[in-house]
């Protein structure tokens, strides 16, 4: 299956980009210059049609939770208008298109994880730019998946865990938040996630196959308890550790809110797709066995 995925560096993006040929499939990053989700419409349907896909992954977006508070048109440019475009050339080419999304689309203050037919109501530019994404994606293109996904890592881009190895190379502690809880995610597993659901869309056009489905790992935990994973890890493969002291969200404001409860429930995923994630914690071994036999892989800081 020949793939085109929007853009070139994000973590989900780079491990599609290995997994997809570990499967059979050829995968096409598109990102700019070639493919600018803040032009015009043609460029963007031109840019995606010249490979000849036989399915898209929408996974370029605006994702800076924080610096979306003051640049709110930037943000809804990519993640709705942008998002829409690329819905257009996939109804234009006739072709599946997987779109990721976030559950920053919730407030995060229901007490269980959330499913899909839950209310939405995003606090902050970067949540409600990606719900307007969802719903243009949905509107544009009726052959359609929305993933909607958590707490991504992997061996790629700038996230927790390397933040984690990091900091454990040049401090005996850590200050992290006990009080937000979520499903940590392997963008490694989400790839494969993706091809097989991107798999099943052009094996079976029924409409159960379509609409709005929660994809992360399973497990939850808080990001203390990730941090302390992390370094139980990266201990027993020789790597950096450090202590972890719990702290509350008050204790490390943000412009953006985060949300308390980030727990998605996969149950429709699992039921309607035969898609299941590993537990978060074998996931998470297995990147930081990764990036400790390659330390160079670690990078700054989490933002």
């Amino acid at each position: 299956m020949r793939i085109v995925v929007t853009g070139r560096e994000g973590q989900v993006v780079r491990s599609l980009a290995q997994r997809g040929p570990e499967h059979g499939h050829q995968i096409v990053a598109l990102g700019r210059p070639a493919l600018d989700l803040t032009g015009d419409d043609n460029p963007i349907i031109a840019a995606i049609e010249a490979p000849q896909p036989e399915a898209i992954i929408s996974a370029a977006a605006y994702t800076a939770v924080d610096k979306a508070e003051s640049e709110p048109g930037l943000a809804y440019a990519i993640n709705e208008a942008g998002a829409a475009s690329v819905a257009r050339a996939a109804r234009k080419l006739n072709i599946p298109l997987v779109h990721l999304s976030t559950d920053y689309v919730f407030d995060g203050n229901k007490s269980s994880p959330y499913v899909e037919e839950d209310p939405t109501g995003p606090t902050g530019v970067y949540g409600a730019s990606k719900l307007a994404g969802e719903r243009a994606v949905l509107a544009e293109h009726e052959n359609s998946v929305i993933l909607r996904t958590a707490w991504v890592f992997s061996p790629f881009g700038t996230n927790f865990v390397k933040t984690m190895l990091r900091l454990a190379r040049e401090r005996d502690e850590v200050r992290v938040v006990a009080d937000q809880r979520g499903n940590p995610t392997s963008a490694l597993d989400i790839a494969d996630a993706i091809l097989a659901i991107a798999a099943n869309l052009l094996a079976d056009r029924s409409g159960d196959q379509r609409g709005i489905f929660h994809m992360s790992a399973n497990g939850e935990t808080s990001w203390a308890e990730f941090a302390e994973a992390i370094f139980a890890a990266s201990h027993e493969a020789g790597g950096p550790s450090a202590r972890v002291r719990p702290i509350g969200t008050s204790d490390y404001p943000t412009p953006a809110r985060r949300p308390a409860n980030s727990r998605l429930n996969c149950g429709k995923l699992a039921r309607v797709q035969g898609v299941r994630l590993p537990h978060w914690r074998t996931s998470t071994q297995q990147v930081v066995e990764r990036l400790v036999r390659s330390p160079e892989q670690i990078g700054k800081s989490y933002p």
